[in-house]
């Protein structure tokens, strides 16, 4: 089964009548059998549905439309065996709206020296097929993904996954919904954002609800589901024996249970799979949610706080680019520094992070939250796992999207950190921290970002592309008088691509 069991990429070859029917059959078998071997990979991670060979404007046109209206379609692989005249493209190309992806492969991988003729040649032309095709892409100024290679090996088909993956993201984002529970953090620039110029670019629908009508769900959770709830949380983490001992802290973990209930029920009842809240905006709630939050993206939510949807629906985006990779997703703010050698990152945030990225088992801490509510609050606690990560920052610069995103390295901490009672993840920035700090901060990027293990550059590079937005990379390689260009260049390009 694979991992995207309800999606499905179409695999389309071009071609024509010039070759005569005896040509055209073994292009599609051809074609059939790229197509299945595709989707038999453990390296795909959704099915490849093979629609065989179109060789007139009309079939193109006609399987670009069905690719449109199909909901479970979410992007193409084009692919021209032989010599497919660029002008056929036209019209279906112009209507696509699914992403697709030109896979330049030739049938064969070794040429056949002795016995090569022109009959070969003839049938093996994706050489100068695809150079034709590539050309109508270019002239209609379409964003589309090139992988060259045979399509056997596991280096075209990682590219292969890593498009299908983004493409996986771009569909969610034309279907998410996210759920604003309360406001915006009082003042604050960066968490705001047009919502109707982020549905028309992204797809996602972005709406408040009011605080009574998650309240009064809270209010009917029976006790039976917290007991049950309680069950589980000490079967996923640690929980002290205290904890369950004292009524106060056992309360505090009881009201977690019940508003994780309260809002996954909320949201699934409305097919809402994101999220923000904000501690200025708890009126009739119990207080603001730090477990149930942190097990909601747990469970592939996304989230953002003090009411970032911006984030809360990249949170998600990511979450579904990711599955069944190793390597967690989770609400990320870059809180402290450590100016040492190297200079480091401490992320963390009041109490919403995300236990996928947990370096070992959770546990469970009763500790007074003191910004916005004064109350005991439950949270899981843990240190974020080493490795490669990314931190990435979607912005609203009023005419346009910009996507940040900054490559690190995340560490060991050096110490304990005994009276820190919240998740954290401690990393070093590329290329370091003072050229990686000014060139988020040039970029305009938030203090809030989707911190990630799960997913690679090239897949935040393909779903940019997708989205069509501007994407900004902070890396090994960046040069702050260079990047400062790169932001000016990228400005005059998006004002003019979009027009007067």
């Amino acid at each position: 089964m694979k991992i995207y069991e309800h999606k499905k990429i179409w695999f389309v070859t071009g071609s024509q009548h010039l070759y005569g029917p005896k040509v055209l059959e073994q292009v599609a078998n051809n074609s059939s059998e790229i197509a299945n071997s595709l989707s038999s990979s453990a390296v795909i991670s959704a099915s490849i549905a093979a629609k065989g060979v179109v060789t007139t404007p009309e079939e193109i046109l006609a399987v670009c439309l069905q690719a449109n209206s199909d909901p479970e379609c979410v992007g193409l692989i084009l692919w021209m065996h032989t010599f497919s005249p660029a002008k056929m493209w036209i019209q279906g190309l112009s209507v696509l709206n699914k992403p697709y992806l030109h896979l330049h492969t030739q049938f064969g991988a070794a040429l056949p020296w002795s016995s090569i003729d022109m009959n070969y040649m003839n049938l093996h032309q994706s050489a100068h097929g695809d150079r034709e095709f590539g050309h109508i892409g270019a002239r209609l100024r379409q964003e589309r993904k090139v992988v060259v290679g045979h399509w056997q090996t596991e280096p075209v088909q990682t590219q292969i996954d890593d498009w299908i993956r983004a493409a996986m993201g771009r569909a969610e984002a034309r279907a998410l919904k996210v759920a604003r529970f309360g406001d915006n953090m009082r003042q604050v620039a960066v968490t705001e954002g047009d919502k109707v110029s982020a549905q028309i670019q992204f797809g996602f629908e972005v709406n408040a609800f009011g605080l009574g009508e998650l309240a009064s769900v809270c209010e009917a959770i029976p006790q039976t589901q917290i007991d049950e709830q309680l069950e589980r949380y000490k079967e996923e983490y640690d929980v002290d024996a205290a904890i369950l001992a004292d009524p106060q802290q056992l309360e505090a973990l009881r009201n977690e249970a019940r508003l994780e209930l309260a809002m996954e029920q909320f949201m699934e009842e409305r097919g809402i799979k994101a999220f923000t809240n904000c501690f200025e905006n708890l009126t009739g709630l119990t207080g603001l949610p730090g477990l149930a939050t942190q097990r909601l993206m747990s469970k592939g939510y996304g989230y953002g706080g003090e009411g970032d949807w911006k984030t809360a629906a990249m949170n998600r985006i990511v979450k579904v680019m990711s599955q069944g990779k190793p390597g967690g997703t989770s609400f990320m703010e870059d809180y402290t520094y450590d100016f040492g050698l190297p200079d480091q990152v401490l992320g963390a945030h009041m109490l919403e992070i995300c236990p996928s990225i947990a370096n070992s088992k959770p546990r469970v801490q009763v500790e007074k939250h003191t910004i916005g509510i004064k109350k005991d609050i439950a949270r899981l606690v843990f240190t974020g796992k080493p490795g490669p990560a990314m931190n990435m920052s979607l912005i609203d610069l009023g005419t346009r999207f910009r996507m940040v995103v900054n490559e690190v390295e995340t560490v060991e901490p050096p110490a304990d950190m005994p009276h820190l009672p919240v998740a954290k993840a401690l990393w070093r920035p590329l290329p370091n921290l003072p050229v990686a700090a000014a060139a988020w901060i040039h970029a305009g990027a938030a203090h809030h970002s989707v911190y990630t293990q799960g997913i690679t550059p090239a897949q935040l590079t393909d779903l940019c592309e997708m989205l069509d937005i501007e994407m900004v990379k902070i890396n090994d390689r960046t040069d702050i008088d260079e990047f400062k260009k790169e932001l000016r260049h990228n400005a005059v390009y998006y004002h003019l691509n979009r027009g007067i």
